[in-house]
């Protein structure tokens, strides 16, 4: 494991003496140390998450998607998702070295752990040891940092190719570098292949360069190659415009994150333009941290930093950024994103959609933390382990979530197995949009993934089994919607009166059958096998008349 070195002013001396020498390694050589132990504890802390559970559904649907026979198309089935398509193309080649969950998580591990390194260099660089310790902390151990490097999802990579972005710039400008600056533009193409709200990355990033150029006097040559990568990403959101995002705006995939999202998105003449920009704000903060009143607190730390930044007095250098100009960095994202959501264009607020803001938050935080401490390094990181102890202790998980006892990887065994030795051959499984992907990866993970059913159900053979699934629209089965949908399945697929239909769920927020027992007096007494509290199997049967199930 390579250990980030631990960056300190140092007053420069004519000729230091031997044992001046000694004292100075032997400095650094104990924040190296303890900077691997810290990156060892976060690369531990991500390992542990992501081991023993089964995959949930935007899991399942990425490894499917990617679960082809040849890269060509996996790629044409990756422009049917909500993201880019570097993830599907990279699980595309990973699968072929395993497929358990852990396998699969192992590169969103990897990624999240390097994340918390560069970030640590990247913050020390433009604010000092203090905050880049603080930030360092807060990273690695905050549970939403886990939690997004434990899953099959875009986000680590993401937050490991923004970082290194930011990091890759601030060295250009400092060494004068036109290599670094390419650098720089590999991997804000890379973050712009992996998530859409890179995106609005790429327009703060833009915008920072270039006053940082400006500032700097670049030579020509970093300035060329900072237009032609300028060139190039306007090039890259065009094509993935025009060949993804213009297709998924108008598919009822986008409508559905809508709703689904519709607290994240402004709307006029209902919200107060400056209430929506001030909770969405603190909303992030709180999704950042994983508990309400510490999110609250922290928002107000941000916003202090922010203001510090605002109000500093040291002028640019070659290389470390002015305050105004890191002000500028931190605060632009926020706004940018408010301003997306103002139009429909992108969610603004507490959820993992704006997980590309937390770097900045809590950049912000440590800043704030930092300057209340006066800059002493054993006060401040007594704070840090305060916060992090107070959200690990008291935190809520953020929803959708499963927890880690339902969860486990041997529920869902039990599950497979029942479906196996209790549902026959003539028997029909009905299962929701989300299980759909769940059944389909744990039973027959060969079945080729199409994309997203245009119509309202879709049916398939699933290892040895004939399955009927709901559509997108229908994400998760709740007695209503049974009992709306059921005779509109029967006479789609023909079904004869006293057809045994088992009803397959799993994943977030299930609870079908408790539902009907309670709602549904005939259902009062209905048996359902299940496997912790997020997977469940009953049968029902078809009526003679289709007025509704039959238990």
């Amino acid at each position: 494991m390579i250990c980030p070195t631990f960056e300190v002013s140092m007053t420069e001396s004519p000729a230091p003496t031997t044992w001046q020498h000694r004292l100075e390694n032997q400095h650094k050589a104990d924040w190296n140390l303890a900077a691997g132990v810290v990156l060892l504890l976060a690369f531990l802390l991500r390992l542990w998450k992501a081991s023993g559970t089964f995959l949930n559904l935007d899991e399942a649907m990425h490894f499917l998607a990617a679960n082809k026979v040849s890269l060509a198309e996996a790629y044409r089935t990756s422009l049917t998702l909500a993201h880019p398509p570097l993830l599907i193309l990279f699980l595309h080649v990973w699968r072929k070295l395993g497929t358990s969950e852990l396998f699969l998580r192992l590169p969103s591990v990897i990624a999240g752990t390097i994340f918390c390194w560069i970030f640590f260099r990247w913050l020390t660089r433009v604010l000092g040891p203090t905050v880049g310790w603080v930030g360092f902390i807060l990273v690695s151990l905050l549970p939403v940092f886990v939690e997004l490097a434990a899953e099959v999802r875009q986000y680590p990579l993401l937050l490991c190719f923004m970082m290194a972005a930011a990091y890759m710039l601030e060295l250009a400008l400092g060494e004068n570098s036109a290599g670094k600056m390419a650098a720089f533009f590999c991997f804000l193409y890379l973050a712009m292949l992996t998530h859409f709200s890179a995106i609005l990355f790429a327009g703060t990033v833009g915008a920072y360069s270039l006053w940082r150029l400006a500032s700097v006097h670049a030579s020509r040559r970093i300035f060329a190659v900072w237009v032609a990568g300028q060139a190039g990403a306007l090039g890259l959101f065009v094509f993935l415009y025009f060949v993804q995002i213009s297709h998924l705006k108008a598919g009822a995939s986008a409508q559905h994150m809508q709703v689904l999202l519709a607290n994240s998105y402004f709307h006029w003449g209902k919200d107060h333009l400056l209430g929506f920009v001030f909770a969405r704000t603190f909303g992030v903060l709180q999704y950042t941290f994983g508990q309400l009143a510490v999110g609250d607190i922290t928002g107000v730390l941000y916003i202090a930093g922010v203001v510090l930044l605002f109000t500093g007095k040291d002028g640019a250098s070659r290389k470390r950024p002015s305050p105004v100009q890191l002000g500028l960095f931190l605060l632009l994202p926020f706004v940018i994103n408010a301003l997306a959501a103002i139009v429909d264009s992108y969610p603004y607020g507490g959820t993992r959609h704006s997980a590309f803001l937390i770097p900045f938050a809590v950049a912000g935080v440590s800043l704030a933390i930092a300057k209340l401490t006066r800059q002493r390094l054993a006060p401040a990181l007594s704070v840090v382990v305060v916060i992090v102890a107070g959200c690990q202790m008291f935190g809520a998980p953020h929803r959708p979530y499963l927890r880690r006892e339902d969860q486990r990887r041997s529920n869902m065994t039990r599950a497979m197995d029942e479906i196996q030795q209790s549902v026959s051959p003539d028997d029909v499984i009905f299962v929701d949009f989300q299980t759909s992907f769940l059944l389909r990866f744990y039973l027959c993970p060969e079945i080729s993934f199409t994309g997203l059913p245009p119509s309202a159900f879709r049916d398939f053979s699933c290892g040895g089994h004939r399955v009927i699934s709901l559509g997108p629209e229908t994400n998760i089965l709740t007695a209503d919607l049974l009992a709306r949908r059921w005779n509109e399945m029967v006479s789609a697929y023909g079904l004869k009166p006293g057809q045994t239909v088992w009803i397959f769920q799993a994943g977030w927020d299930i609870g079908l059958a408790q539902e009907l027992r309670e709602k549904v007096p005939e259902f009062r007494d209905l048996k359902a096998e299940s496997f912790g509290r997020n997977i469940s199997l009953f049968k029902l049967t078809v009526r003679q008349e289709t007025t509704g199930p039959h238990h």
